[in-house]
């Protein structure tokens, strides 16, 4: 039974999906520009490798305990992993320890359950995958509704394809930044049942 459970929950190579990194790291007070400077660096260095769908910086606040967060995107684990082993990242990596303190915050993820994280539960607890797309049909319609309703006015002149971009990219920053945690935290008590 316990066999069975464990082969439920296994992916073949290359089904997995797309892979999320969260890395948080504490900068030395004085080292903010220079770490700002390395975080640009490593970025476009990471940007050159196969499957890599793009990186975000969360600068110190209160919500990411004064640490920044370094969020990057690839759409498999066998990409992710070859930028994780790359001689190019250990170069970028033994530049880094003169400017941070103490360890950094990793935390991985495949397909939907980025959004669905929450920091005072294990990393790898997750909600069922078909709780996970009812909340995210319910929660991208609503923001794609009020997206096209309230900009709709100033994009009617805009070609197919930007208007499109612009409002997937607002869909997705508000999702991760504003909606998704907020959403979670509101419905963790379904969610992780």
């Amino acid at each position: 039974m316990a066999d069975s459970c464990i082969q439920s929950q296994l992916t073949e190579p290359g089904q997995e999906g797309p892979v999320t990194v969260s890395i948080s790291r504490k900068v030395k007070p004085g080292f903010e520009v220079d770490y700002e400077a390395w975080i640009s660096g490593v970025i476009e260095a990471a940007s050159e490798y196969p499957g890599h769908q793009g990186s975000n910086v969360l600068r110190p606040s209160a919500s990411t305990g004064n640490r920044y967060v370094l969020i990057y995107r690839f759409d498999s684990y066998e990409n992710c992993e070859k930028w994780e082993s790359s001689e190019l990242r250990k170069q970028w990596l033994d530049k880094l320890a003169p400017l941070i303190e103490g360890e950094a915050e990793v935390q991985r993820g495949t397909g939907l359950e980025f959004w669905f994280d929450l920091p005072e539960l294990p990393v790898n607890k997750h909600p069922s995958p078909h709780k996970m797309a009812l909340v995210l049909i319910a929660v991208v319609y609503v923001l794609i509704m009020a997206i096209n309703l309230s900009l709709g006015p100033y994009l009617s002149g805009v070609d197919l394809w930007l208007k499109t971009a612009i409002i997937v990219t607002l869909q997705v920053l508000l999702m991760t930044y504003l909606v998704m945690p907020r959403v979670t935290r509101l419905l963790k008590g379904w969610l992780f049942k």
